[in-house]
């Protein structure tokens, strides 16, 4: 209606302009990307190149009331291309490619190997096994254990460096030891102990 009481219509043809169509009908338009897409960058790029062919044609579109469904036709038509042209990953083949599967380690033969070590610790002086304790089993750094002693850091080096020593040259710890343990041969433990006697 006009300042002398005319009412002024807009015919078809005079529709809105692109740039008021997509700031009106974005956020609607943005949602039916996202809905054809998983990635939300991706329906906005997918958004972004319907509306490039929309401006594109935007003079040939002789009915603006029927933009959306231009743009939603733009939209599945742009997605459906994007799909056809995707790069194949996979092949037909006449074996699988599985990865080799490696067998998880027993928790029986884990526990009987920790047990030896702790056995193994046990047997070291009191001083050597604490600071292996706290290094090893507290996973404490040297600079840690030895405010916790004490003690300086190099003697926290050499008793651990001392203690390890042992324990590698320790009878249990042994790999024939440990693998007959791990399988519940104890006779086959023993049998180091009876040829050394």
């Amino acid at each position: 209606m006009t300042a002398t009481g005319t009412v002024t219509t807009q015919s078809p043809q005079d529709g809105p302009t692109f740039t008021s169509y997509v700031r009106t009908r974005g956020p609607v338009l943005l949602r039916t990307a996202r809905s054809l897409t998983a990635n939300p960058s991706d329906a906005e790029d997918l958004l972004q190149t319907a509306l490039t062919k929309t401006y594109l044609a935007w003079d040939r579109i002789q009915d603006h009331r029927a933009l959306d469904g231009y743009v939603r036709r733009a939209l599945l038509n742009t997605r459906t291309s994007q799909w056809r042209k995707r790069k194949v990953d996979e092949y037909v083949c006449e074996e699988l490619p599985e990865p080799d599967v490696q067998p998880a380690p027993d928790p029986a033969e884990q526990q009987a190997v920790r047990d030896a070590v702790w056995q193994a610790v046990m047997k070291l002086p009191a001083r050597q096994r604490a600071m292996v304790v706290l290094r090893y089993y507290e996973d404490l750094s040297e600079v840690r254990t030895a405010e916790l002693l004490g003690v300086s850091v190099g003697t926290v080096k050499s008793a651990v460096s001392r203690a390890l020593a042992k324990l590698r040259e320790d009878p249990l710890l042994s790999d024939g030891a440990l693998t007959a343990m791990a399988v519940g041969r104890e006779e086959e433990a023993r049998v180091p102990e009876q040829l050394a006697a």
